[in-house]
């Protein structure tokens, strides 16, 4: 028993394995702290001063640009803001769901098909996409062609509300799907075998098995579209022509075009609380889920 025991090779160091562990986190928590987390530290310490009389930041101590988020025309912004997203969030779900559902149902040959024409938009330059969407939504677009040819439209579809949302499902639809097929494609099987076999009809096996299971990925889908949906500028400005301002329009006015740094960062910071307020919520319902 003694020879065994020293045959086994000795453990390494707690120290050593520390060191290690260090080694490969450096350059990944180096890039954190040098460009991410200095630099908003920075942009949220010019919430309590003033902004100069030319622009730029006077380092007088104030604590008036909390109080000018609470300003109703500010306060429109986010709500309109939260109802785009909000709009997004549910069109997403209601064309993911089902796609991702098709998706998890379909041979492992096909799905992996499937799942490279989901991201494939991915692979091209955004700003072409949205360009793309401006051709096809314009007054003699594709799609204004196509209702005159069966007697109807011309209709406005851009630079609206309408055109806003169509590009913010279109480039986040796939945050959408690709949780929701991880979740469905987990699904034990022979759960939904067992409650047809009980006498369930396909939908309610969905409503009380199907659905209950997978609302984590609707959860976390959810949040993927929700969030950049909800600080998107570009969107707003290429496809809504400026005509609807969102909180990240208003945040990029307020540092650029304003050149209001205090108050473009007190703007950031109200969003950071909401994205953080929302990723809780997630965690909690998730938990309870």
């Amino acid at each position: 028993m003694k020879a065994e025991v020293a045959a086994r090779p000795a453990s390494p160091p707690r120290g050593r394995h520390r060191l290690g562990a260090f080694v490969f986190l450096a350059p990944g928590l180096t890039y954190l702290i040098v460009l991410l987390l200095v630099p908003l530290a920075l942009v949220l310490s010019y919430v309590f001063f003033q902004r100069g009389r030319f622009g730029g930041v006077v380092y007088e101590f104030t604590t008036e640009n909390f109080t000018r988020l609470a300003d109703p025309l500010y306060l429109g912004v986010v709500g309109g803001s939260l109802k785009i997203a909000a709009l997004t969030t549910l069109i997403a779900l209601a064309f993911g769901y089902p796609t991702a559902y098709l998706i998890a149902q379909l041979p492992r040959k096909w799905k992996t098909i499937a799942l490279i024409a989901i991201v494939l938009p991915f692979w091209t330059n955004f700003i072409i996409r949205m360009y793309a969407w401006i051709i096809l939504l314009n007054g003699p677009g594709l799609i204004n062609s196509g209702f005159e040819a069966v007697g109807l439209g011309p209709f406005e579809l851009l630079y609206n509300q309408g055109a806003i949302i169509t590009g913010l499902v279109y480039s986040y639809l796939p945050l959408m799907v690709l949780p929701l097929y991880a979740a469905i494609e987990r699904l034990d099987p022979q759960l939904r075998e067992a409650s047809a076999n009980l006498g369930a009809s396909g939908f309610t096996t969905f409503r009380k098995v199907t659905l209950p299971l997978t609302v984590p990925g609707v959860l976390t889908g959810c949040l993927f579209v929700f969030v950049p949906s909800f600080a998107n500028f570009v969107i707003p400005e290429m496809l809504g022509g400026g005509k609807t301002l969102m909180v990240g329009n208003l945040i990029r006015n307020e540092f650029l075009k304003a050149r209001d740094w205090p108050f473009g960062s007190a703007l950031a910071l109200a969003l950071v609380a909401v994205l953080v307020l929302l990723l809780v919520a997630q965690a909690w319902a998730a938990r309870r889920a």
